[in-house]
């Protein structure tokens, strides 16, 4: 009996009022924020990083084809199908950039030549995840 008394004595009310809960999902929804900005951040340098790695196994195929065929390629194409037909890259087709868009391949002398990816935004120069990476630059 003493086991009823004790349980119909602690007052009935059980729960949590409007004010804890509003408090309790404000704290959730910062902290959601917070995580959510620093796995952004994570993504887009994973990004850059990707596109970096890239750029060197392009340099690496540039380097192989010259050694081949004695010459540079007019296009990145060619390092997939090129004029003997044993594909120094082994793809489908050549890879985009992490964002979906095209590398840019530049010949600008028999000796040179630039890998150019544009970042994030597509476009020619930006800064910190806009900024156009090179492969001149990174050398």
């Amino acid at each position: 009996m003493n086991v009823k008394k004790a349980r119909r004595g602690s007052g009935g009310n059980s729960g949590f009022t409007l004010v804890e809960l509003m408090v309790v999902i404000s704290i959730i929804a910062v902290l959601a924020a917070i995580v959510g900005v620093n796995v952004m951040s994570s993504v887009d340098d994973g990004n850059v990083a990707a596109a970096k790695a890239q750029i060197k196994n392009f340099d690496t195929a540039l380097v192989a084809y010259k050694i081949k065929f004695k010459k540079f390629p007019d296009s990145l194409d060619a390092l997939i199908s090129p004029p003997s037909g044993d594909p120094i890259l082994t793809a489908k087709s050549v890879p985009l950039d992490p964002w979906d868009t095209p590398y840019q391949y530049q010949l600008e002398s028999s000796r040179k030549y630039v890998i150019i990816c544009l970042g994030a935004d597509s476009a020619p120069g930006g800064e910190d995840v806009d900024a156009d990476m090179r492969s001149d630059d990174m050398q």
